[in-house]
């Protein structure tokens, strides 16, 4: 088959038009296959073990990854032979002008056929809007995976875990399969969810539902039909243990949530006496707070409580139950607070360092960053604050100056008005 021009003969300007803009398409189309290339959701399809609609669509797809990649080797032979003909002379002969038309305007990119046609000759535009559908479906596939994967999961995961500590609970009193209902549940849920996520895993675009009116690729949205079942089950059984924890074991419970919270304000505590030993060694600082030390009356009157429910003394629980959860509350919100405050100067340092930065790259921006002034300032500034221990008032007044003298240096003072124009 001859080469075609399509029946036009570009003329330079014409020519160095189309070098331009096919230049700027290939670059456009091997940055897209690059990216593509380094998907996240395109490395873990190659990976995975996949089942069902994923593992026939993702068949397909690879084919087309690589009828891609053969399409562009193509256009950037195509290209680089214009370029090399197109240099040959600053003003091309009209021959030369004709070979760049075959080239740029014709169907003369020859390419592996499709359909069971050995081969194909086609023109830049139709290569590229091939080469644009076969990327797109890639990438639809390839983000509907991705966006499964990275949603259901983790939530179902999260289920499981929630799931483990409800049948722990459920089983300390005595809600077990074969001795009550919830308990059968409970076992249904566990093997659903771990089907569930096996499936997800393996076959992850069977559980993707498209947007009707989205052709963006990957529009569309996960199917959670089956998990939403599962959490709507689950939610059951909770209230079903809760009911039964209601009735029987009503103390233990409150004993419990209380210890949880006793427990995070003396961990909040001990993680504040830690803070404040390393605020100390790093900031010259006398204001900083000391952290007090657990409170031994709350762990008393808990020791006290339990002691109540074993002897079933139940007016006296509770009214120190809640007694006890409201100062339990108040102890965790205390430990909290000096955890703040304890690091509040740490805060303060790096706020200062940020700022510090932030003046040096704007003066940076407009070339005056190696102003004497501003790099004596800045220099003392950075060195107050990376020398430990810090004095942060020092370092505030040193960042509060290298701040003006930026500002002096960059804002430029108004000249001099000149009136030889005026009337």
């Amino acid at each position: 088959m001859a080469p075609d021009s399509g029946g036009t003969v570009l003329s330079r300007e014409e020519v160095d038009r189309a070098l331009a803009r096919l230049g700027a398409e290939h670059e456009a189309i091997e940055s897209s296959l690059l990216a593509l290339q380094d998907h996240a959701g395109r490395r873990l399809l190659e990976g995975a073990e996949l089942a069902g609609v994923t593992r026939e669509r993702w068949a397909r797809a690879e084919e087309t990854v690589t009828r891609l990649w053969s399409y562009f080797d193509t256009c950037t032979d195509a290209l680089h032979t214009a370029r090399e003909l197109r240099a040959r002379r600053r003003y091309p002969s009209r021959d030369d002008l004709l070979q760049l038309s075959m080239l740029l305007h014709g169907e003369n990119l020859v390419v592996a056929g499709e359909g069971g046609r050995l081969a194909e000759h086609l023109g830049w535009s139709e290569l590229v809007e091939r080469m644009n559908a076969g990327y797109a479906e890639v990438l639809d596939l390839v983000a509907a995976a991705d966006s499964v994967w990275s949603a259901l999961p983790a939530r179902i995961d999260l289920l499981a875990a929630e799931l483990r500590r409800l049948s722990e609970l459920a089983h300390s009193v005595g809600v077990r399969p074969g001795a009550h209902p919830a308990g059968d549940d409970l076992h249904q849920v566990t093997g659903e969810l771990t089907d569930l996520r096996a499936g997800v895993i393996a076959d992850p675009l069977a559980f993707w539902v498209r947007d009707g009116g989205s052709s963006a690729p990957g529009g569309g949205r996960p199917l959670t039909t089956r998990y939403d079942r599962a959490a709507r089950a689950l939610d059951d059984i909770r209230r079903e243990v809760e009911a039964v924890i209601g009735v029987r074991k009503d103390a233990e419970d409150r004993l419990i949530r209380l210890r949880d919270v006793l427990s995070r304000a003396d961990r909040t505590l001990a993680e504040a006496r830690t803070a404040r030993g390393e605020v100390l060694a790093k900031i010259a600082a006398s204001e900083v707070p000391a952290v007090s030390g657990p409170s031994s009356a709350l762990h008393e009157q808990l020791a006290a409580a339990a002691d109540y429910r074993r002897r079933s003394q139940w007016h006296r629980l509770s009214a120190l139950l809640d007694s006890l959860e409201r100062r339990a509350e108040e102890e965790l919100e205390r430990a909290r607070d000096s955890l703040s405050a304890v690091t509040a100067p740490l805060a303060v340092r790096a706020e200062l360092r940020g700022r510090l930065d932030a003046y040096k790259a704007k003066a940076a921006r407009l070339g005056k960053a190696e102003e004497p002034m501003l790099v004596e300032r800045y220099d003392l500034a950075r060195r107050l604050l990376w020398t430990a221990p810090c004095d942060l008032r020092a370092a505030e007044n040193a960042v509060l100056r290298y701040q003006r003298a930026a500002v002096e240096v960059l804002v430029p003072e108004p000249g001099p008005v000149d009136r030889r124009s005026e009337p």
